[in-house]
């Protein structure tokens, strides 16, 4: 579909881009619950959804938000983009809501559906040094552990969740 039938079919998705095609298993809307600590901060969880689309382009675009399960009052929110290569490479740009801003790199195993990924960059954050990311993908369900370093503390787990596809 090239973009001037795009225009003209706007609910029409475009073929996914070969370098999208190996994590296409992401595609969509996911939603489930998490837990969050860190030795600073009361543990806590909460509920989530995440989106994965794609516009035909070599790359995933990524929305999440969190609330809290007993109010839902919202919590977190992040996007960005997943840009996967041929060669098992992956390049992931996101910023937060808080202004935090990442680049993270890392490879995707297409055999296992999982994703590793490492802070190469952490931004606009006095406290945050580095933050890694692994998403796997287990009976049908995402699962996801986000690992944080501060300047006070060493990387550890502080994120973990399970999200069902809607």
């Amino acid at each position: 579909m090239n973009q001037l039938q795009q225009l003209q079919n706007p609910g029409e998705s475009p073929p996914v881009h070969p370098f999208v095609a190996p994590l296409s298993y992401l595609l969509g809307t996911w939603r489930g619950q998490g837990e969050g600590e860190y030795p600073t901060i009361p543990s806590f969880r909460y509920g989530e959804e995440i989106r994965f689309s794609h516009s035909g382009k070599p790359v995933i675009a990524y929305t999440q938000k969190t609330w809290k399960l007993e109010s839902g009052a919202p919590m977190h929110a992040e996007s960005g983009y997943f840009r996967p290569r041929p060669d098992g490479s992956i390049e992931v740009v996101i910023a937060q809501s808080t202004g935090l801003v990442e680049v993270q790199k890392g490879t995707y195993n297409v055999d296992e559906q999982s994703i590793k990924l490492k802070s190469d960059l952490v931004g606009n954050a006095s406290k945050v040094k580095e933050i890694s990311r692994e998403f796997e993908l287990v009976d049908g369900k995402l699962s996801y552990v986000v690992r944080m370093s501060t300047t006070t503390n060493p990387l550890q787990p502080h994120l973990k969740a399970i999200l069902d596809k809607l």
